[in-house]
């Protein structure tokens, strides 16, 4: 069995216990972003260089699974198919899982304009190629925008892709984004309309159909703990969402930890990371209560310092909340 498998088995039981908190690295941005989702080479001076080749993103990929503190490595089918070439999962408790849709408000190319439009359902994975490669488990994402037609079409896809991972024996967490457009919902209904989304979404399935977690954005202590409170029998995660400061990724885990959730999915926190060996091990300590977010910042400032790694932000700048939901419940 591997890690991830014991720790959810022990959060749905409820022995839920310091270690088990599970985290994930979505190295999944070439299913988006594209080229730019391998980040920048980073100079000596800390600044950003040119982007990352794919066998350099590679390359940090396959540090992480090695490095053992992560639970989940999302990739792409192909990436998954290049780590397993280069032996990266032997012996190893990470468990692997691919992004088994890619809607296209996540195909956020430079210059493209999809994002701005409603989301509309999409896959380029196949499952029995990832079933191929030893992979069981994989990332579904669905995004509500308070539009009959393309949440109907959404619903309808999420259907179809529900019968073929029942078909090939295949599990899958849930990814629920907030709207990606204006949808006639003020800033303080977004939290409630999501929650009653997801929850309407899953009400007609069984146990047999659901996902293995959600992942869905933080939108506040109180959304989050409704949605952890509302059924027991959920295990909710939290997206990263954007880079921000060091201490904006590790407040997020202090506070989602604190409020119910019992995954992070964190993909731009730790790619864009100046050291995301360093940046993964504070998280690890955050999310175990070991340590707080101030002082989690403070001693990754100071590993860097000891590696010789010049950051990109100062200290000073870097132990700063700058994400206005962070601000508000610290």
């Amino acid at each position: 069995m591997l890690r991830l498998d014991e720790k959810l088995a022990r959060i749905r039981n409820g022995a839920y216990r310091p270690g088990d908190f599970v985290i994930a690295d979505a190295k999944d941005g070439d299913m988006g972003p594209s080229i730019q989702s391998c980040g920048p080479r980073r100079n000596p001076d800390g600044s950003a260089g040119p982007f990352r080749t794919r066998p350099e993103f590679l390359d940090n990929v396959a540090a992480i699974i090695g490095q053992d503190v992560v639970d989940i490595m999302l990739t792409s089918v192909s990436n998954l198919e290049a780590l397993r070439e280069r032996g990266a999962y032997a012996g190893s408790r990470v468990t692997p899982a691919i992004r088994a849709n890619d809607t296209t408000d996540i195909w956020v190319f430079r210059g493209a304009r999809y994002a701005a439009q409603p989301s509309r359902p999409f896959r380029s994975a196949d499952l029995a190629e990832a079933r191929r490669l030893g992979c069981d488990l994989g990332l579904y994402s669905i995004t509500f925008n308070n539009d009959l037609d393309w949440d109907y079409a959404s619903l309808d896809a999420f259907a179809d892709f529900r019968a073929e991972a029942q078909a090939h024996d295949f599990r899958y967490f849930l990814e629920v984004f907030n709207p990606n457009v204006d949808c006639g919902l003020a800033a303080e209904d977004i939290p409630g309309f999501v929650n009653d989304a997801m929850m309407r979404c899953m009400a007609g399935l069984t146990k047999r159909e659901r996902p293995e977690f959600l992942k869905i954005a933080y939108n506040g202590p109180a959304a989050l703990e409704e949605l952890a409170s509302y059924d027991p029998s959920i295990t909710v995660g939290v997206l990263g969402g954007g880079a921000g400061t060091t201490r904006d990724c590790l407040e997020l885990i202090a506070q989602i930890e604190r409020y119910g959730a019992r995954v992070a999915l964190f993909g731009r926190k730790i790619n864009l990371a100046d050291d995301p060996l360093e940046m993964v091990k504070m998280m690890r300590a955050v999310a175990d209560r070991e340590i707080g977010s101030e002082e989690a910042t403070r001693a990754y400032h100071a590993a860097l310092a000891a590696k010789g790694i010049t950051p990109s932000r100062p200290l000073d700048e870097d132990i700063a909340l700058t994400e206005a939901v962070l601000m508000a419940a610290a």
